[in-house]
Order: structure tokens, then C-alpha cells, then sequence
């Protein structure tokens, strides 16, 4: 049981959601901080993005907590400084009249007595079209440099993670090392968003964790030196659709690998999509021929050497130089050029759809977040269509043979490894 686990862990890996990095000076602190001083009324610090602005009046959604009713002071010190920046020497001031719907502010000043206002003595902006530019080119760094896989071994006295990815062209081991420099981050146990992915460290990350790295590769990407690296526990699941309330936003789908219905809330920010009826024939084709003799569901040809055909991928030795393992060039259709297909780029190419289009009976893969003791997981990505491919893979297990999905810090796919 314990290898069918690890083997259905491997189905697919998501993330859902854009990758938004913290962008904030670390002298700024806590996005909420108080500080008082005898006899001095309280001053408050709020960080958010700006809601509506008319002139000296802004409304701001902090990062938690309701709006913010703020009054910019005559005399307040605004600056604007770029994404990244470590502390305010580079800031350059600006005019109220700068800030514009969208921007990233840090006001300081005196809260009111309920907390609902600050009259604000210290604004600091990146501006919205600053961040947009930077999260576009954290995306083209991450698709360039990022790669993710399944830990399979933490060691922190060396500050190694090692990772194992897996998909029909084979299985390989990555060594991530890390340094007092690398940022760790973690998923919330029932989000989907990077956004609420909270700081960790090394020693929270266990084996059998999903996880992206970000950094510098060595030549034979064996190795990877990691700038940032974002990890959660996710559930994996392969089944069939029970029932379906799309008024709810929920579905019930019969876990092949559990034997249990497994309850999944389906938000805006689930991921759905539908894998075409040629393409699921092709995949199952290629995971019955890698299946190992005498595994229920492989072809009678997979006993063969000189099955499946050189150069199709399914088979479990060596890529050639330069194929991505779980990801690499695409050709016409969707279709690698060479070794295993790429399905993180293709997840992104395939129909989308609704949860008014599941039914019962549908069959699913999905990675959903752990949940928590009062509710269920949460759909990061949905794939119908698979019907094929669990017929395959009757017990769900053999479906480790996908590509692994990435926990969506590289849209497109990551870099050939």
C-alpha cells in the first residue's frame, strides 16, 4: 500500500494560482505593526493595495482584515520605490497624485480608535505597473530555471532536498541545495493561492511533499542551487464523479486508490480543464506499454525489449541529451518533438471547463489542497477527459507514469532539466 501511495502521489502536482512574491522591504516589517510610546497615541501600519483614491481620501484593502478608510496628512512623506528593493535608499518622492488604483501602499499614521482609519503621515507605493512588469519576469525566470518534483529525501544538515520526477521517458533524482539565502515558502493547508503561502523553513519540508524550486542548474541537471523553493502536502486523487452541485461549487469523486468518496469544493481559482478523446487514447497507449510485465492493465507487447518503438518515450531508460523529464520542446497539436510528453505545457493548451460540465461518472484526476479538520479539500487542478487513462491504469497507481503538474510557479512548463 505504501508504494501504491507513493506511486498516486506522483499523478499529477499543481499550483494553481499566479506566483506573486513578496515584494516589500524587509524594513518594512509586519504588514501590521503598532508602536506607542507614554502619552503618544498609537501609530499604525497597514500594507495593502489602494481600492478607490479621491483626492487626499484612499480606501485600502490591506492583506487581511476589512478596508481601511485612509487620510493622506498635508505634510505626509511620500515615496515610491521599485519591487525587490531590501530598504528605502533608492525611494524617489512622488505626488499623491501618482497613486493610482491597483498600487501596493504602506501607510503609517495615527489609527483611529475602532481601527477603521489612519490618518497617514508615511505612504509608500510600488506602483501596479511595477509589479505587473516584475511578475512577468519572475514567470519567464521560473519557466527558464524552475523545476519540481516529489521529495523524496530531506537532509538538513547538508541543506539538500531531494526530488523525484517522474514521467513516461523515466524516473530522475535532483538534488536541490539550499543556503541562509534561499526563500522558503508553504501553502496553506486549504488554499490554492501563492499569495497565502506563509514563510517556512527546511525543516518543514518532509518527504512526499510537492515542491518548485527556482535557481541555477548544474551541466547534467543533476543539481540545483535554489533561490526560492515553495512546498505543500496535496492531496492526490483518481477517480470517478459521484455526484455533482454545481450550486454548492462541490463534488464527490470515488478515489480508486482509497475506495472512499472524497469531498472537493471547486472555487475560482480550481484550475479545470479537459484532456481531447485522441490525446487520452495516446497517453493510455504509452502507459500500458511502460507498464512492467505482469502489472494489471500492461500490454502483452510491454514484455517485449523492442516494445514500445525507440523514440516514442514510454520506455523507462535513459532520455536522450537535453529532454525534459517532465517537459520539454513541444511539437504540432500538443505533441512532444522527442521523449515524454510535457504536461504542464499542454494542461495549458487543453480545453477548459466547468463544474457545470462535470457529470456523473466522469472520470478525474485531480491535486486538491489537504483541507482541514472542518473542511474539505480544494480543487488546484482538475483534468476530465481520462477515461482512457484509468482504464490503463485500473487501481489508479500506474498512473504515476504522467508528468508531473507544477505547483504553478511556471505557466507554460518548466525548463528542459
Amino acid at each position: 500500500m505504501n508504494t501504491r501511495k507513493a506511486a498516486i502521489a506522483t499523478i499529477v502536482f499543481s499550483v494553481i494560482t499566479a506566483f506573486s512574491p513578496e515584494f516589500w522591504p524587509a524594513c518594512f516589517g509586519s504588514a501590521v505593526g503598532q508602536t506607542q510610546t507614554a502619552g503618544q497615541p498609537a501609530v499604525a501600519r497597514r500594507i495593502g493595495a489602494i481600492k478607490g483614491i479621491t483626492g487626499n481620501a484612499i480606501t485600502l484593502t490591506p492583506d487581511s482584515g476589512p478596508d481601511i478608510a485612509v487620510t493622506v496628512q498635508p505634510n505626509a512623506r511620500l515615496l515610491r520605490i521599485a519591487p525587490g528593493e531590501k530598504d528605502l535608499k533608492n525611494a524617489t518622492p512622488v505626488q499623491l497624485s501618482d497613486l493610482q488604483v491597483g498600487d501596493r501602499v504602506r501607510v503609517r499614521g495615527q489609527a483611529s480608535a475602532d481601527g477603521a482609519s489612519i490618518a497617514a503621515l508615511e505612504v509608500i507605493v510600488i506602483p501596479r505597473s511595477d509589479l505587473e512588469a516584475r511578475h512577468e519576469q519572475e514567470r519567464q525566470d521560473w519557466q527558464k530555471r524552475g523545476l519540481g518534483g516529489l521529495v523524496s529525501a530531506v537532509d538538513p544538515a547538508a541543506g539538500t532536498v531531494t526530488i523525484s520526477v517522474t514521467s513516461l521517458g523515466g524516473k530522475k533524482e535532483i538534488v536541490v541545495h539550499t543556503s541562509q539565502n534561499t526563500v522558503f515558502r508553504r501553502y496553506a493547508p486549504d488554499s490554492v493561492k501563492f499569495d497565502d503561502a506563509k514563510p517556512s523553513t527546511l525543516q518543514e519540508i518532509r518527504p512526499g511533499d510537492q515542491l518548485r524550486a527556482r535557481g541555477d542548474r548544474s551541466a547534467d541537471g543533476s543539481e540545483l542551487t535554489a533561490e526560492e523553493i515553495v512546498t505543500g502536502a496535496f492531496r492526490n486523487v483518481a477517480g470517478l464523479v459521484n455526484s455533482v452541485d454545481a450550486s454548492a461549487g462541490t463534488i464527490s469523486v470515488q478515489d480508486l486508490l482509497s475506495k472512499k468518496p472524497v469531498q472537493v469544493k471547486i472555487t475560482s481559482e480550481s484550475q479545470l480543464h479537459k484532456l481531447p478523446p485522441e490525446m487520452a487514447q495516446r497517453i493510455a497507449m504509452r502507459l500500458k506499454a511502460s507498464m512492467p510485465p505482469g502489472t494489471p492493465g500492461a500490454s502483452a507487447s510491454s514484455n517485449s525489449e523492442s516494445s514500445p518503438k525507440a523514440g516514442d518515450g514510454a520506455q523507462s531508460g535513459a532520455q536522450p541529451s537535453g529532454v525534459n523529464s517532465s517537459g520539454g520542446g513541444m511539437g504540432a497539436g500538443g505533441a512532444r518533438q522527442r521523449g515524454a510528453p510535457d504536461f504542464q505545457q499542454m494542461l495549458s493548451l487543453m480545453p477548459p471547463v466547468t463544474i457545470a460540465d462535470l457529470h456523473k461518472g466522469d472520470a478525474v484526476l485531480m491535486v486538491t489542497t489537504e483541507g482541514t479538520a472542518s473542511s474539505g479539500g480544494t480543487a488546484i487542478t482538475l483534468l476530465s477527459g481520462v477515461e482512457p487513462i484509468l482504464q490503463a491504469a485500473p487501481t489508479g497507481s500506474q498512473a504515476m507514469m504522467l508528468a508531473p503538474w507544477s505547483l504553478g510557479g511556471a505557466p507554460g512548463g518548466d525548463a528542459s532539466q
